[in-house]
């Protein structure tokens, strides 16, 4: 039986348990993970994700010119020389592009999954892609779906996202017995607000919502609150210049292996 647990904050990620055949799925609502989906579906080569903006600029002087973009922030500013975090605005800028990508939160998580078995990046674009990939290829692991969450607090989007993933894991066979108390509980606060008007209401009075209505950014939430409206599955698997996500869902995958 396939059990789930959901972390709350990228600070509570277990590496050890994790590197005991767990599957990451990484949530950064608010942006990283719903710009790495956006990007993705959009037809960039892949997303290198990066623990700060040093490491960004090293990669990309080992990268062909004009093959790549550069994309980060940090606590929430646009990091100089780079683009925004913004996955609608990034569409138009990443096809056919490696996008270096450095966040405060969401990257960071993803890095530290990484002794995991498999690590996924979710969002609400992507939620049933993911599941319905994950229910498939890894049917006897423990899934561990982790809350960035923002330098060190909880994020109310991060919960709310986690908790429609298990809601998609659940609509894929998983049993509802097989929940932690902490899946069930971000599963129930799904359900109450599962209407993507009402799923609005929560993204924008979260913190970084309300940050993001302050500076106009009120669009990207609304693009961000397509709940399955993308297939991309993110992947972190190892490239040429370190872990990258690549797009398992134009890739056939199957238990036995993975083919072009």
């Amino acid at each position: 039986m396939t059990k789930v647990h959901v972390v709350l904050r990228k600070e509570d990620i277990d590496e050890m348990a994790l590197a005991d055949r767990k599957v990451a799925v990484v949530f950064d609502v608010l942006l990283a993970t719903s710009s790495i989906t956006a990007v993705l579906a959009a037809g960039a080569r892949s997303v290198i994700p990066v623990r700060d903006a040093e490491e960004a600029k090293e990669i990309a002087l080992r990268l062909p010119e004009g093959s790549y973009e550069l994309v980060g922030e940090y606590e929430g500013r646009t990091i100089a020389g780079f683009h925004p975090p913004a996955p609608l605005f990034l569409q138009t800028v990443c096809p056919g592009k490696t996008v270096v990508l450095s966040t405060t939160n969401g990257t960071v998580a993803i890095r530290r999954a990484q002794p995991a078995r498999a690590v996924y990046a979710a969002s609400l674009l992507n939620s049933p892609a993911v599941g319905e990939h994950i229910c498939r290829l890894h049917q006897e692991e423990t899934i561990i779906v982790i809350c960035s969450g923002s330098s060190g607090r909880f994020c109310l989007e991060d919960f709310y996202g986690a908790g429609y993933f298990v809601h998609c894991l659940i609509e894929q066979g998983i049993n509802a017995a097989e929940l932690s108390d902490s899946a069930t509980a971000a599963w129930l606060f799904y359900r109450q607000y599962s209407d993507e008007g009402k799923a609005k209401e929560v993204l924008s009075a979260s913190r970084v919502g309300r940050w993001m209505t302050a500076y106009g950014l009120e669009k990207e939430i609304d693009y961000i609150n397509r709940h399955g409206s993308l297939s991309a599955v993110p992947k972190l698997e190892l490239g040429p210049f370190g872990p990258e996500l690549r797009d398992m869902a134009s890739t056939k995958v199957t238990k036995e292996g993975i083919s072009p």
